[in-house]
């Protein structure tokens, strides 16, 4: 097995952060430093460290779906002691969160320690479908909404094709529906900025076919073992 998704299977970190980790020079396979991303190892007989802490496959994985509540940060820890998506979450076990919503954006949001389900999720390869509840200013012509499906050219790359749709009319205001399905750094933000059009308020609804349904702001539950079925055939 590969080490980085061994060490994803201990649940340790997502895959891409395991990358990382074997980077660094974090990673020691029977005591030796190992930095070669193709590695691969013996599962039964090698015995694998990360930061010199023996790690071992999880057991049991855990898939939590929670409905992020804004003034939470989408990371396990914060350097500015800022509140947590995880501390919402009442597990014991280690779980990170699937991809990023930013500080002030709201909604649907997966929770797990499979850390080969989350590199499937968030690596753009895969085109997992990601839909927005954006509340922007002003009202954004047909010409303007064209740009999502062509691709705007933001900072250093172009965007995926997208989907947009005006699905209400406020005197000063727009709320529209936006469908990516790739996930850049504040992207949903920065596409409305691009066309002149900042966003107010951002609520994600679903991943794939998984919506948030009636599951309050700020409560959260496990998926059905459909809905892990369901994602892991993605």
């Amino acid at each position: 097995m590969r080490l980085q998704k061994y060490i994803a299977n201990c649940g340790v970190a997502s895959r891409r952060k395991s990358e990382t980790l074997i980077q660094q020079g974090l990673v020691t396979v029977n005591d030796k430093v190992v930095t070669e991303m193709g590695f691969k190892l013996d599962v039964v007989e090698d015995h694998v460290k990360v930061r010199g802490k023996l790690i071992k496959p999880t057991e049991e994985m855990i898939y939590i779906l929670l409905n992020k509540p804004t003034g939470f940060v989408t990371t396990v820890s914060d350097q500015f002691d800022r509140k947590t998506v995880t501390d919402l979450v009442g597990v014991s076990e280690r779980i990170f969160p699937v991809g990023r919503l930013d500080y002030h954006t709201s909604g649907f949001l997966l929770l797990t320690n499979d850390g080969n389900l989350t590199f499937k999720l968030t690596h753009p390869k895969f085109k997992v479908s990601k839909v927005y509840i954006a509340k922007v200013k002003g009202k954004p012509s047909s010409s303007k909404l064209s740009l999502f499906e062509k691709g705007l050219e933001i900072e250093d790359y172009v965007t995926a094709p997208a989907k947009i749709s005006i699905i209400k009319i406020l005197p000063h205001e727009v709320i529209v529906k936006i469908t990516l399905r790739e996930g850049k750094n504040r992207q949903v933000r920065k596409m409305c900025d691009a066309i002149g059009h900042p966003v107010v308020e951002l609520n994600r609804e679903s991943m794939g076919d998984l919506q948030l349904g009636d599951l309050e702001i700020g409560k959260w539950r496990h998926l059905t073992q459909k809905e892990i079925t369901y994602l892991k055939e993605l």
